[in-house]
């Protein structure tokens, strides 16, 4: 196949489905959301630690000793993850324990992985 092969050829616009699109394409604050949500979750780290999460509940010593890292380093993504809505906590005397945020965070992140272990078995 050449990559030519994947390129349109032709100057036909089919107005009814570019109309029925651009009726329903949301305004650009939701995409630029949208980006960041994804690009949070692009990091290495944070993709560890929303593992650990996505198991157990779990407090920062407990992150860090699962991943070999600093608490203070751990802290610092977990403030992000935080602040971008994906884990919430609850404080349990002096222990803070953190959560993946919701069930859309846990289903998307999931799936995630889903998809990856798919297309390496074929």
């Amino acid at each position: 196949m050449s990559k030519n092969e994947f390129i349109c050829d032709c100057n036909i616009i089919h107005e009814e489905v570019v109309n029925n699109t651009l009726s329903k394409m949301p305004d650009a604050d939701l995409f630029n959301k949208l980006a960041e949500f994804f690009k949070i979750l692009g990091d290495t780290t944070r993709a560890k630690i929303l593992y650990a999460l996505d198991q157990n509940e779990m407090c920062v010593c407990d992150i860090a000793n699962v991943l070999g890292m600093s608490k203070s380093s751990i802290s610092h993504q977990l403030g992000t993850l935080r602040r971008m809505g994906i884990v919430r906590c609850r404080k349990e005397g002096k222990e803070v324990y953190y959560m993946i945020d919701d069930d859309h965070v846990k289903g998307l992140f999931e799936l995630g992985i889903e998809h990856i272990e798919h297309k390496n078995r074929s």
